[in-house]
């Protein structure tokens, strides 16, 4: 089956495992199963999964510690399952590199929407090298630059005078949007909107907040008289316009 209907999900919990496997498989997608972060490392590395979904609080490595792993390499989407239901929780998981995160007990019919919405964003997003930005590319000789930052849109890379910046899918779409939209405020609603491409869902907003705040770090965007991406208070994001 083609790659982008592949799935790995990760969870010492048989029952979850053999539930969700069954339902996902009857939606057309290839699952494979791991349950402890070991076991999940290794299978990742030997097949070529589009989407994986992980539990935090797992055996030989955690779901975090996962995570972490697969970042340092890939761009894949990452969608956490876990009981840890805090705000807390969701913000480490987001902040180590998960573009979602579900809370259990989760209804299916919502992970599968959520999976769809994932890999639409992984695959069409990657092949069209973002619409406009694309076009604004093609005109500005293979890049787009915003500041001290390099966007190349065919690529989807970014890169900071130099130097190669490693964003997840989410950050990289965050990022797109506010370079080929200087001057235009978002609302975290609409950002969500935007980069998903379905409305947003409970705690969508605060997913956004939390994705931007990563990006910063990740962009040295620390310094307020320097920053790139800048807060409009009460309202949402925006990068200036050039001049």
């Amino acid at each position: 089956m083609n790659g982008n209907r592949e799935l790995l999900i990760v969870d010492d919990d048989k029952d979850i495992l053999d539930v969700t496997r069954t339902y996902l498989e009857l939606e057309g997608y290839t699952v494979h199963t791991a349950a402890n972060g070991r076991e999940a490392l290794e299978l990742w590395e030997k097949t070529s999964v589009s989407l994986v979904m992980l539990d935090i609080m797992m055996p030989e490595r955690d779901g975090l510690d996962v995570c972490r792993a697969i970042r340092e390499k890939s761009g894949v989407p990452i969608l956490f399952l876990s009981a840890k239901a805090g705000d807390a929780d969701k913000v480490i998981g987001l902040r180590t590199g998960a573009d979602d995160y579900v809370v259990k007990p989760f209804s299916l019919s919502e992970l599968s929407a959520r999976v769809e919405a994932l890999l639409r964003r992984y695959h069409i997003l990657s092949a069209s090298g973002s619409g406009r930005a694309a076009e604004a590319a093609s005109a500005e000789g293979g890049g787009l630059r915003v500041g001290r930052l390099s966007i190349d849109p065919a690529a989807r890379g970014v890169a900071s005078e130099g130097r190669e910046i490693r964003l997840t899918r989410t950050e990289y779409d965050l990022l797109l949007l506010l370079a080929e939209n200087r001057g235009r405020v978002f609302t975290p609603e609409q950002m969500y909107v935007r980069v998903r491409g379905e409305e947003a869902l409970e705690g969508g907003a605060a997913a956004i907040m939390v994705h931007i705040a990563r990006l910063r770090e990740k962009i040295g965007d620390g310094d307020r008289q320097t920053r790139i991406i800048q807060n409009v208070w009460g309202v949402g994001y925006k990068i200036e316009k050039e001049g």
